[in-house]
């Protein structure tokens, strides 16, 4: 795993904080529209790019998204249900 350190300024956005991490993101190969997924852990925050399914012709996008997401939370459950 790399590690590289950035030193950032944290800048107000309307009413809201905000953080440029242009390079950050181009090394996860991150690019505009792209869904992140945010995780805060003992005072640290990481980013990963969220991984993009393909689309059968026919069925939202969306759907997958809310399918995808309910997997992640259930990972354990339905893991179990396997092994059953």
């Amino acid at each position: 795993m790399e590690e590289r350190e950035m030193h950032r300024k944290v800048t107000r956005i309307g009413n809201n904080l905000g953080v440029s991490m242009t390079e950050a993101l181009k090394s996860i190969g991150a690019n505009a529209g792209d869904h992140l997924i945010v995780k805060v852990i003992n005072n640290e925050i990481r980013i990963q790019k969220k991984k993009q399914m393909d689309v059968p012709d026919g069925i939202d996008s969306e759907f997958f998204e809310i399918l995808q997401e309910g997997m992640e939370e259930y990972h354990n459950t339905l893991k179990g249900l396997r092994n059953r």
